[in-house]
C-alpha cells in the first residue's frame, strides 16, 4: 500500500535476494542525480497485491503519475529513454549523438 504523505515517485517494485532486482538498481543509482522524482524501492512480498501483481515481473520500474510501468530485461539505454518519455529524466547528449 503506498503511504498517503509519499509524492509522487518512480518505485522499483523488488524483492530480497532477486539478482535481477539487482542488476536494475545498479543501472538507476548513477541516474539518481538526474531524476526529476524520487525513486523508491518497494519490496514486494510485503504486500499480497503487489506479490500477485508483480510476483513473476520483478524487477519493473512503476512511475505513479502516469501507470507506466517498465519491465525487465531493460539496459541502461532502454531505461533512459523510458524516463525521458516520461519526463523524469532531462534529455542531455550523449556520445551516441555527437
Amino acid at each position: 500500500m503506498l503511504l498517503p504523505e509519499r509524492p509522487v515517485a518512480l518505485v522499483l517494485m523488488s524483492t530480497e535476494a532477486c539478482h535481477l532486482c539487482e542488476q536494475a538498481q545498479a543501472l538507476l543509482l548513477p541516474l539518481q542525480g538526474q531524476l526529476s522524482e524520487d525513486l523508491y524501492l518497494d519490496d514486494i512480498a510485503d504486500s499480497d497485491d503487489l506479490l500477485n501483481r508483480y510476483g513473476v515481473r520483478i524487477p519493473v520500474l512503476l512511475h505513479e503519475a502516469s501507470g507506466a510501468e517498465l519491465d525487465w530485461p531493460f539496459d541502461a539505454a532502454a531505461l533512459r529513454r523510458w524516463l525521458q518519455q516520461q519526463g523524469c529524466l532531462a534529455p542531455s547528449l550523449s556520445s551516441e549523438s555527437l
